[in-house]
């Protein structure tokens, strides 16, 4: 384990974690939300620092990115746990539960990655990047490929900021305009995802995701919204509109038709340059 970065240090060996917006209190020998990061005698640990779940080389559409770099592949890495937690999640057993690991230190990783000729860096990914902070932030600050993010965006604005001028492109969820199906669904707002993605965009290249869900978030009225939202933003961010499948908490709700894909993306069109 490693001591995390962004946190204070409160009374009786309390903690409170300041790197997500969940910005949790966290008693002696207990975990946060995320479930990684752990309070050990007053001090806060990292129980994911070099822990790799998951590793894969993959094209750059996959993440997916189309207008950064495209037709390359990446070196595509992930650890476990999340700091939401989604009814619909497509990655549950990682980003929910604790899967088998590898301990690959940073030097490793980056000694891996550069002998990937065809790989242009390293891309993390399959959980939540964000809460891997101190080993991404030590990954991202020696590579001297192209370090990428995917991401559900919930980061406070210090953390992100410091991480930043090493990320060359991101791509971020935006999962609904709704607050509600945040607070519900996710366990997240919405006011946090959306600051995220207007600091990235200001600083690196950003694309965005939207998974929609049948009958909950796919309606015209809220992709117009959405689209309208990013359009204020830059028109030119390309937004990529995935189609959910029954996975998780919501195997009772119908797989997304690509009639109702192309619906929404026709609407995005309106507002959007690149939609896919």
């Amino acid at each position: 384990m490693k001591e995390a970065s962004f946190y204070k240090i409160l009374n009786n060996k309390q903690v409170r974690c300041v790197l997500c917006p969940h910005m949790c209190e966290i008693e002696e020998g207990q975990s946060g939300f995320c479930k990684v990061r752990i309070n050990i005698e007053g001090i806060l640990y990292t129980k994911t620092y070099n822990k790799i779940s998951s590793m894969s080389l993959d094209s750059i559409e996959k993440k997916p990115l189309r207008k950064y770099k495209p037709n390359t592949k990446i070196l595509s890495v992930g650890t476990y746990g999340c700091n939401f937690t989604c009814d619909f999640c497509q990655n549950y057993h990682i980003s929910q539960m604790e899967p088998k690991l590898e301990n690959i230190s940073p030097t490793k990783l980056l000694k891996i990655s550069d002998n990937i000729k065809e790989s242009i860096g390293i891309a993390f990914t399959y959980n939540e990047p964000t809460i891997w902070y101190e080993y991404v932030y030590d990954v991202a600050k020696n590579n001297k490929k192209d370090t990428i993010l995917v991401t559900n965006g919930y980061i406070n604005k210090k953390p992100l900021e410091q991480l930043l001028p090493h990320i060359n492109a991101m791509n971020i969820d935006i999962k609904s305009m709704r607050s509600k199906f945040y607070n519900t669904i996710c366990d997240g707002t919405l006011k946090k995802v959306k600051q995220t993605i207007i600091l990235a965009h200001q600083q690196t290249h950003v694309e965005l995701t939207f998974l929609a869900i049948p009958n909950i978030n796919d309606s015209n009225k809220e992709m117009s919204e959405l689209a309208m939202w990013i359009k204020n933003i830059d028109s030119n961010i390309p937004l990529h509109i995935i189609p959910f499948r029954p996975m998780y908490k919501m195997k009772d709700i119908p797989r997304q038709t690509y009639e109702d894909i192309n619906r929404l993306k026709k609407i995005a069109l309106k507002y959007l340059k690149y939609v896919y």
